[in-house]
C-alpha cells in the first residue's frame, strides 16, 4: 500500500482486523495511494495547504480570521439526507417505523456496487479516531474511511483522531467500520447506510459533514445507540452544560431538544447581570453518552472533541460565546465573503456580502448570501466557556435531564415529571411546531421523541424500553424536566424572553434537584409558582408569567389523544409502563 512517507512511520501495531478490512476496502475502491492519518498538526497543516492549492478551500482574511477557511460544497449537497439514510438490520422490526429500513445483504451489495473502483485517481485516507477522552472507559473507537481530505480535517476537529485512538483499537480489537466516498455527488447515487448488527456505517455521493463526518450522528448516534442498548447504557442528541450557583454549588445538567429550540444557546449560556454569581461551561452541545455508575447516579461525557454548528443567526447577541469562538481556527463551509475575505452570514449587524455561498456576486433575488445551513466546525477548546470536566475520563455526575419544545401553546415553562418513568413518558412527548423556516405549512406539530427521530438506530419501541430498564438500575436518578421558551399570548407575542434568562427556569430545576424549591402538583407533573422563579430585574408581567405556568386540561386531553395515536404505529412492541404512564395522565386530566 503507498503511504505518504512522512506519516505514521512505522505505524503502530495493527490488529490483523483493521488490516484485513483496509486492504479489503483497498482493492474494492482502487486508490491511487492510502494515506494513514496521525493526526499531527504538520498533517492537517499540509491537508489543508493541499486544498487551498487545488482550489477545494479558501483562506479567509487572516487579519480578521487567523487560522480560518471556507469550503463550498455542491449545491446539491448541503444537508443531511434523511430520505436517504437507512438502518439495516435482519428484522425490519428491529429498525422501526422511525428508521428506513433496508436487507442488509441488499444494502451491502447496492454500496458494494457504488464503491467498486471509485477512488482511482483520488488518495485513501485511514482514519482511526476515538469518541470520547482517550482514557475514558466509556469511550468508543472507529476507523473512517474516505477520499475527502475536506473530511478528514473536520473528524480531527471534532474527534480524538489518529495514533492514539489506532493504538487503543489495537488493544481493544473493537471498532466501527466506516466507509465513505464522496462518488460523483450525484443525489441519485447518494446513500447512507447503517448496519448496527455489525457495528459498519457506508456513506457515498456527499461531502456534507452530517452524511461524511462518519464519527457524527452515524457513529455517535445511530451505531452507538444500538451499542448501548447492547451494553446498558444510553447514546442521545443531548448538550451537557456545568452550571455553578452563588452558593458554590455544581451541578450538570444535560438537555435534549430538537432543531431550532435553543440548544446551542443553553449550552453556551451566558448568564444575566440580573443573576450574579452564577457561572456557566459547556461540556458538550449536541451529544450525550451516559452510563449508570456506581453511586446509582448518572455519568455522562461528549464523545465529541469540536462543534459542527450552524452559523447563521450567530452574533455577540444570540450567543457571545459562539461568535467569539469561531473567530479563529475555524473551518466555515458555505458562508458568504464580505469584499475583504471576511465571513458573513446572516443574522451580522456589520459587514456586507459581495460573494454568495455559491461564490457568485451576491444578488439578493438567488436567495440568501450565507445557505441557511452554512456551517462552522472548530475545536470544543477554542470556546471560552470550555469546561476541563470535558476531558474527564469519569464523566460527569447528572442532576438533571431536561427536554423541550417548541409549542405556542400546551406546554409550560417549565414541569418537572413526577419520577423516572413518568419521565420517560415526557421526552418520548416531545413536539415541535414548525416555524417559517420549515419547508410546508407553519405550526404544524411534529413528534420527535427525546430529540431522537432522526438518529435512534432501532425501533423506539424498544428504545424506549431500554430507558425504563435504565431507570430500575438506579438509586439516585436525575430528576427529568421538560421546558418550553416558545409560548405566545393571544397577540402572538412571546410571553417569555429566554436566551440568558432561561437561567432562572434551571435555577429551580437545580434547586428542586436539592429539595430546596416549591412546587405545585398538576396533571401533567409539578409546576413552579410565580414566587418559586427568581424573577428579580425579569421585564415580564405577572399575568404573563401566570399564562407561562398554566395548564389547560382540554389542549392536554387532546395532547395525550394524540400521543396515543402516536405510540400506536409502534404496536405491542411499546413497553406497558409507557402506556401505564399515558393512562395515569389521561386519568388525572379527566
Amino acid at each position: 500500500m503507498a503511504t505518504a512517507p512522512h506519516l505514521l512511520t512505522p505505524l503502530p501495531k495493527l490488529s490483523r482486523e483493521v488490516a484485513d478490512w483496509v486492504e479489503s476496502v483497498r482493492q474494492l475502491t482502487q486508490p491511487d495511494a492510502v494515506h494513514w492519518c496521525e493526526g499531527s498538526e504538520e498533517e492537517i497543516r499540509q491537508l489543508t495547504e493541499q486544498l487551498v492549492q487545488s482550489g477545494e478551500l479558501m483562506k479567509l482574511n487572516q487579519e480578521q480570521f487567523p487560522g480560518c477557511h471556507l469550503y463550498r460544497s455542491h449545491p446539491s449537497d448541503v444537508a443531511r439526507v434523511e430520505h436517504l439514510t437507512y438502518v439495516c438490520t435482519r428484522s425490519k422490526d428491529d429498525a422501526g417505523p422511525n428508521n428506513n429500513w433496508m436487507d442488509p445483504a441488499e444494502a451491502h451489495a447496492k454500496m458494494d456496487g457504488l464503491f467498486r473502483g471509485c477512488m482511482r485517481g483520488r488518495t485513501l485516507y485511514v482514519v482511526p479516531y476515538c469518541m470520547g477522552p482517550l482514557d475514558s472507559p466509556y469511550a468508543r473507537c472507529g476507523i473512517e474511511i474516505t477520499d475527502s481530505a475536506y473530511v478528514v480535517i473536520n473528524m480531527a476537529l471534532m474527534t480524538r483522531m489518529g495514533r492514539a485512538a489506532l493504538e487503543r483499537i489495537a488493544r481493544e480489537g473493537t471498532f466501527v467500520r466506516g466507509l465513505h466516498s464522496i462518488g460523483e455527488l450525484d443525489p441519485e447515487r447518494r446513500f447512507i447506510m447503517h448496519f448496527p448488527e455489525e457495528l459498519t456505517i457506508k456513506s457515498y455521493g456527499s461531502g456534507y459533514g452530517g452524511n461524511a463526518l462518519l464519527g457524527k450522528k452515524c457513529h455517535a448516534l445511530r451505531i452507538a445507540s444500538w451499542q448501548a442498548r447492547d451494553e446498558g447504557w444510553l447514546a442521545e442528541h443531548m448538550l451537557l452544560v456545568e452550571l455553578k450557583s452563588p452558593r458554590g454549588e455544581t451541578h450538570y445538567v444535560a438537555a435534549a431538544f430538537p432543531s431550532a429550540c435553543g440548544k446551542t444557546n443553553l449550552a453556551m449560556l451566558i448568564p444575566p447581570a440580573s443573576m450574579p454569581g452564577w457561572e456557566v461551561s459547556t461540556i458538550g452541545d449536541d451529544i450525550a453518552w451516559i452510563h449508570p455508575g456506581p453511586d446509582g447516579r448518572l455519568w455522562a461525557i461528549n464523545p465529541e472533541a469540536g462543534y459542527f454548528g450552524v452559523v447563521p443567526g450567530t452574533n455577540p447577541e444570540t450567543n457571545r460565546n459562539a461568535y467569539e469562538m469561531i473567530r479563529r481556527d475555524t473551518l466555515f463551509t458555505n458562508v458568504a465573503l464580505t469584499e475583504d475575505g471576511q465571513p458573513w452570514w446572516e443574522g451580522l449587524s456589520t459587514g456586507k456580502p459581495v460573494i454568495d455561498w455559491q461564490g457568485r456576486p451576491y444578488d439578493p433575488a438567488n436567495g440568501p448570501a450565507a445557505h441557511p445551513n452554512s456551517r462552522f466546525t472548530v475545536s470544543a477548546r477554542r470556546n471560552p466557556r470550555y469546561s476541563p470536566r470535558a476531558e474527564d475520563p469519569r464523566g460527569v455526575p447528572l442532576s438533571a435531564i431536561i427536554f423541550g419544545g417548541r409549542r405556542r401553546s400546551v406546554a409550560p415553562l417549565v414541569y418537572e415529571a413526577r419520577d423516572w418513568n413518568h419521565g420517560v413518558l415526557v421526552g418520548a412527548s416531545v413536539a415541535s411546531e414548525t416555524t417559517a423556516a420549515a419547508v410546508g405549512q407553519v405550526g404544524v406539530v411534529r413528534r420527535d421523541p427525546m430529540a431522537m427521530q432522526p438518529f435512534c438506530g432501532y425501533n423506539f419501541a424498544d428504545y424506549w424500553r431500554h430507558w425504563i430498564a435504565m431507570g430500575s438500575r438506579l438509586t439516585n436518578p436525575p430528576r427529568i424536566f421538560h421546558v418550553n421558551w416558545f409560548r405566545r399570548d393571544a397577540q402572538g407575542n412571546f410571553l417569555w424572553p429566554g436566551f440568558g434568562e432561561n437561567l432562572r427556569v434551571i435555577a429551580w430545576m437545580l434547586e428542586r434537584c436539592t429539595g430546596k424549591a416549591g412546587a405545585v402538583e398538576s396533571p401533567i407533573g409539578y409546576l413552579p409558582r410565580v414566587e418559586d422563579l427568581d424573577t428579580q430585574g425579569l421585564n415580564v408581567s405577572g399575568d404573563a408569567l401566570r399564562e407561562l405556568l398554566t395548564v389547560d386540561p382540554a389542549l392536554w386531553r387532546k395532547e395525550a389523544s394524540d400521543m396515543r395515536a402516536y405510540l400506536a404505529q409502534f404496536g405491542n412492541r411499546v413497553p406497558k409502563e409507557l402506556v401505564a404512564e399515558l393512562e395515569k395522565m389521561e386519568q388525572r386530566l379527566a
